[in-house]
């Protein structure tokens, strides 16, 4: 019988390499996306589990159906996550065309793209894990573009959780707030804007990959079996806890 298979979409970022290494296990399949395959495959390798690399934009809807087509061809998908995404901050007057469609491609298109795909083949139920952000849930200065896309976001969990629960395919997504990763390193790196951040979160810290991973984690295995239409935040307490 063939191994069942998760397939991480955004594999190869800081988030979701950190997921892999949490879910790699033997007799589970791995597919791991991203656009850019060196990096999965150096990932693939350090895993040491069955793993498939798929070179991928996820803002091309025909080619993330192609890849959740071949991982269901090989065996049963049994849960899928997208992790792409950008940051943007700047305030709407000054978001250009452009800044804002790319925006949307990067965050609500691809967890549309992956979605769509993810349940076309999940025949037996299974768990879809997609990003949200702290933007979405508390009011950040310069985070329109983003905001707006992850809100999108969290309106397709819930409808989605409540469209395909009789099939036992569950639909939740992680909210963090700002975590160290490549994405984020303009960020991290400026000492004057990390010490901001850190200040902004309550637990007086920001978020490392493995905060966030461990909750995506959970969402994917039987532990979590119970849980559809969440969205949990991951963010130190930002979006809900008043800091000192």
């Amino acid at each position: 019988m063939s191994s069942p298979a998760f397939v991480i979409v955004g594999a190869s970022g800081g988030i979701g390499s950190e997921v892999c290494r949490r879910i790699a296990k033997p007799g589970v399949r791995l597919v791991l996306a991203a656009r850019d395959a060196s990096r999965l495959e150096a990932l693939a390798s350090e895993l040491g589990t069955e793993c498939v690399v798929e070179s991928c934009d996820a803002t091309n809807s025909g080619a993330v159906e192609d890849v959740f087509a071949r991982a269901a061809d090989a065996g049963p998908v049994v849960g899928a996550v997208n992790l792409c995404g950008s940051i943007l901050l700047k305030p709407a007057h000054a978001t250009t065309d452009q800044e804002f469609a790319d925006t949307l491609a990067a965050n609500t298109t691809t967890a549309f793209n992956v979605l769509r795909s993810a349940v076309r083949v999940m025949t037996d139920g299974g768990s879809i894990v997609l990003m949200s952000s702290v933007a979405a849930r508390f009011g950040l200065p310069n985070h329109e573009a983003i905001a707006a896309a992850k809100g999108a976001v969290n309106g397709l969990v819930l409808a989605a959780a409540a469209t395909y629960a009789p099939r036992r395919i569950r639909v939740n997504a992680v909210a963090p707030a700002l975590v160290r990763t490549p994405l984020s390193a303009k960020i991290t790196a400026n000492e004057l804007a990390l010490k901001a951040s850190t200040a902004m979160h309550p637990l007086g810290r920001i978020g490392e990959p493995a905060d966030v991973a461990a909750v995506v984690a959970w969402l994917l295995g039987g532990d979590s079996g119970w849980v559809t239409g969440q969205v949990f935040g991951v963010d130190g307490g930002m979006s809900t806890v008043k800091g000192k």
